[in-house]
């Protein structure tokens, strides 16, 4: 039986937590390296990720000096070489340093300690990324740390640059919340989408993405100003602009599909709908195909949508992406899938009636219903 894969193992283990601690004791021999891995090593097996990240910068507090100044030293100094500049993305570091930045803010986030953290997270995100750390000063401290950040996106290191579009996103994984109007962060945005960097790009476009969420038309507008302006690359633009916009390509927004080249009235015919079983037990997959004839050239965008029985009885819509592109007239697309429903952790599947519908371009077409039922 194959072994179930744990994040939270392959990240922070005995062989991590040993080398975080070897920063330390090579440069001051006197760090109870041993004393230090065993007593976390110890905790590990109750803990899950963030906890475990909690559980470093706690023993790291006891064993460094209660002087935050001389413990963030200590901390400086302990940093391993920063990141290879050179690198233009999938460089994040050693997840095992997130604690550092985690002391930062837990014990850093004062009025007197302001600067002097601010900085230290700065030097940190070189080595691995503290758009969670950052957030609490966000909250304590909104315009030194938004005035810090606009520094940040002009720094020569991509990694400091992306802090600043990172760090300010409205929803964040895994993070905080935090108390900033999402429109104030755009003017850093402004500046950060014509990066060369895709590290940087992609997190301007998940950015973009969490506010598309909050105010669509904001996003719509202010992608169309970045495409107009020349100043990105015409393919690393197409890339922010389908990745900014990819939750309101999944809800069919007719705006974002059309900014996207995609005409919102398609001119299609569909053909040979085939869907195999009118009934589908839960664990067993359904399985359908039909011919999607472009009657015009245009761009298609074509996904499917499921609708979900709830507890409640009412349905709600899961869309799934199948093909996108430019088709020819008279050209003939040919879906066929195997939609799985499986038992998950996750996701309550519930028996019912369940609704399928193809989703092209925005435009809903529906393909009738099938049941879902409990395996015997």
């Amino acid at each position: 039986m194959t072994e179930r894969f744990s994040l939270k193992d392959h990240l922070f283990n005995k062989k991590s937590v040993t080398y975080f601690a070897d920063l330390f004791y090579m440069r001051d021999h006197s760090f109870p390296k041993e004393k230090f891995v065993k007593k976390i090593l110890k905790d590990f097996p109750d803990l899950e990720l963030k906890e475990r990240i909690v559980r470093i910068r706690q023993e790291l507090e006891k064993v460094l000096s209660s002087d935050y100044q001389e413990a963030l030293a200590t901390i400086l100094q302990a940093l391993p070489p920063e990141l290879d500049p050179t690198k233009t993305d999938d460089d994040f570091g050693e997840f095992i340093l997130a604690p550092l930045g985690n002391f930062i803010a837990i014990n850093g986030c004062i009025p007197e300690h302001l600067t002097l953290s601010l900085n230290a997270l700065r030097e940190c995100t070189k080595r691995f990324s503290v758009e969670h750390d950052i957030r609490y000063f966000i909250n304590a401290f909104p315009k030194e740390t938004f005035d810090f950040l606009q520094k940040g996106a002009q720094s020569k290191n991509y990694h400091v640059r992306r802090l600043s579009s990172e760090g300010l996103r409205p929803t964040l994984p895994w993070s905080m919340n935090i108390d900033l109007d999402y429109k104030i962060p755009i003017e850093i945005l402004d500046q950060l989408f014509s990066d060369r960097t895709r590290y940087v790009t992609r997190s301007v476009a998940n950015h973009m993405n969490d506010i598309s969420k909050i105010d669509p038309n904001l996003v719509i507008a202010k992608l169309s100003q970045w495409q107009q302006s020349g100043t990105q690359d015409s393919k690393e633009m197409e890339f922010i602009m389908n990745h900014s916009l990819r939750t309101l390509i999944k809800k069919g927004n007719k705006d974002a599909l059309e900014l996207l080249g995609y005409p919102p009235q398609p001119k299609i015919v569909i053909k040979n709908f085939d869907l195999k079983s009118q009934i589908v037990m839960i664990g067993e997959n359904l399985e359908f195909s039909c011919d999607i004839v472009s009657l015009v050239s245009q761009k298609l965008m074509i996904d499917y949508a499921v609708h979900h029985k709830l507890a409640s009885g009412k349905t709600n819509p899961k869309v799934f992406k199948t093909k996108k592109g430019s088709f020819e007239k008279g050209e003939i697309i040919t879906i066929h899938k195997k939609q799985p429903f499986r038992i998950m952790t996750t996701k309550k599947l519930y028996p019912g009636i369940h609704r399928m519908e193809l989703q092209i371009n925005g435009v809903r077409y529906s393909l009738g219903s099938f049941n879902l039922v409990e395996a015997s």
